[in-house]
């Protein structure tokens, strides 16, 4: 069988493959090199359909079942978790504003700043990640994913040292540029990365538990700050920016034990590096592993035919082809809607809104953002799970309704205490902020990064995956710009641009994003481009599955009992 699946079955072309299929089992003294399978490994093998279950869970595979017995997959795994340390820090970030705004030091440290240069500050982050996002799909394409998170790493760390030695708004707004610029190296290489190296019974789960983590870095930076309120010292707010280094040291430690992406390596014609890091983690070294030979050959197959497409069109390939225009389409409008539902408004700007409801304590504002963020990674774990058990579409469709209503109502209890003082109202507006943002975290969070990676194929995903963060950190500069203004002067009333921006996004998601559960990344293509995209890999095994059938269970027996 696995000679099989290294390449022999190619032979059957489609027009013939239906007979020398049939003839070739029916022959016992044919020259193919079968081992000694039973009928039932065949049957598992040719149990790929045409409406894309992963073939992979059906092949037989040198591993444990449970992946923390294993210990190619416990290895592997552990150093994938080091890789989310990237979705950490960004979460770190957006939560250590809502700390540092509740600080008394730290706005007397930086001096009375207005609205807009606070905007202009808070969105650093952004306005660093913007002009290098493009870039690193570059660096991460031509020098490796490894490599491209290694320059994040070290910036983020040079840049939270730097932030905990300044004292002056446009130095803080410098280190803030640089992380951004760290972080967008990062982002553009990790999730690629993990998705690529992960096991692919664990694909799906990891690649939409990556962003998830978002909120344990939220979790972290809330904490910290929660703990540092009320010291007397300038440290009660440059220690939580020192501890910003935290989660890239941590990716940094990672990288001395995740393998490269064997995608990236095929792409370069190392496949003896692939083939070999392949065997090492998906089956404990066994190069001769079913699995690890389907999805080598699955692999190259799939990346010739891309890099022939590449060769001709490079960037211009997004707007070749129907399917391509989709992916790019779906890139833009993900990377705009998870800034623009309302979360970026609640995110950056908890304590002012608290504020604006009537709770004014720096210690209650920090309280109710650590409650807030634990909340979220909680709603978020179980979305990521959910989303390969029920499906993307739905999630995304139940999470955008569920935040349009809730957001309803979050703006007319806001209105109801700005008109009438009724503290009831505020405190009924706090419960509903956690309602929203439990629809955001089920589907907005772990979709985010996880949806656009495994639509794009992997001459784009780097390239497709710049696209989608550059427009979500323009969106989100310029909401982190805009917000602080538009709360100052209208307060309120700026949340109905929210709830616009929510109704648009329900009929967006229906008719714009298809399902693609139950895939593999190769598969995936079939969604989008039609059965032309499907590998000969995955054609030939669902010809010989066809073929099967008509084969007697009995004779099928025979045959492999004499082959053995």
């Amino acid at each position: 069988m696995s000679q099989w699946l290294r390449g022999d079955f190619r032979e059957y072309s489609r027009e013939d493959s239906r007979k020398d299929f049939r003839k070739d089992f029916r022959n016992p003294s044919d020259s193919h090199n079968w081992p000694a399978v039973t009928a039932l490994s065949l049957e598992r093998s040719l149990s790929i359909t045409e409406e894309g279950d992963e073939v992979y869970n059906t092949l037989p595979n040198n591993v444990n079942p449970r992946w923390t017995r294993d210990p190619g997959l416990r290895r592997l795994n552990l150093a994938i978790v080091t890789m989310f340390a990237s979705a950490a820090a960004n979460g770190y970030d957006g939560s250590l504003i809502n700390g540092l705004l509740a600080i008394p030091a730290f706005n007397n440290n930086l001096g009375d700043i207005d609205s807009s240069l606070l905007g202009l500050t808070l969105a650093g982050i952004s306005l660093g990640g913007l002009p290098s996002f493009i870039p690193a799909s570059y660096v991460s394409d031509y020098m490796g994913r490894r490599f491209c998170v290694a320059i994040r790493s070290f910036l983020m760390l040079a840049a939270s040292v730097l932030q905990c030695a300044t004292s002056d708004v446009y130095a803080f707004l410098g280190t803030r540029i640089m992380l951004g610029v760290g972080l967008g190296f990062a982002q553009t290489a990790a999730p690629p990365l993990t998705t690529e190296i992960a096991h692919p019974m664990h694909r799906a789960n990891i690649t939409n538990l990556f962003q998830a983590t978002w909120y344990w870095g939220a979790i972290v930076s809330a904490a910290v700050t929660l703990g540092t309120l009320h010291m007397s010292s300038s440290w009660s707010w440059r220690l939580p920016c020192l501890l910003q280094g935290l989660f890239p040291g941590i990716q940094l430690l990672g990288l001395l034990f995740i393998p490269e992406s064997p995608r990236w390596l095929i792409s370069k014609d190392r496949h003896h590096e692939a083939l070999q890091i392949l065997a090492k983690y998906h089956a404990n070294g066994s190069v001769d592993d079913e699995l690890v030979q389907y999805e080598y050959q699955e692999i190259c197959h799939t990346l010739g035919l891309e890099k022939e497409a590449a060769r001709r069109n490079g960037w211009a390939t997004f707007f070749a082809t129907k399917g391509n225009r989709h992916r790019f389409l779906v890139c833009v409008l993900v990377g705009f809607m998870i800034q623009w539902a309302g979360n970026g408004i609640v995110s950056y700007y908890l304590a002012p809104i608290l504020k604006s409801v009537g709770i004014m304590s720096s210690t209650t504002q920090s309280g109710i953002n650590l409650a807030l963020q634990f909340w979220n990674a909680s709603l978020a774990f179980v979305g990521a799970l959910a989303a390969e058990r029920f499906g993307r579409r739905p999630l995304w469709l139940l999470s955008a309704s569920g935040m349009l209503a809730s957001f309803i109502v979050v703006t007319a209890l806001s209105a109801t205490f700005a008109e009438h003082g009724i503290k009831a109202a505020g405190a009924a507006t706090v419960a509903f902020l956690f309602i929203f943002f439990g629809f955001y975290d089920i589907a907005f969070t772990p979709l985010s990064i996880a949806y656009p990676v495994e639509i794009l194929p992997f001459g784009l995903r780097a390239k497709g995956l710049s696209v989608n963060l550059t427009t979500v950190f323009g969106a989100g500069f310029f909401n982190q710009y805009v917000n602080p203004i538009a709360l100052d002067a209208i307060q309120w009333k700026f949340y109905f641009v929210y709830i616009g921006t929510l109704a648009a996004m329900i009929p967006t998601i229906y008719f714009l994003f298809p399902e693609t559960k139950g895939r593999t990344l190769e598969e995936i293509a079939v969604v989008f481009d039609g059965e032309d995209a499907r590998s000969e890999v995955q054609r030939q095994i669902v010809i010989g599955k066809e073929d099967l059938k008509g084969i007697e269970a009995v004779e099928v027996d025979a045959v492999f009992a004499e082959k053995a």
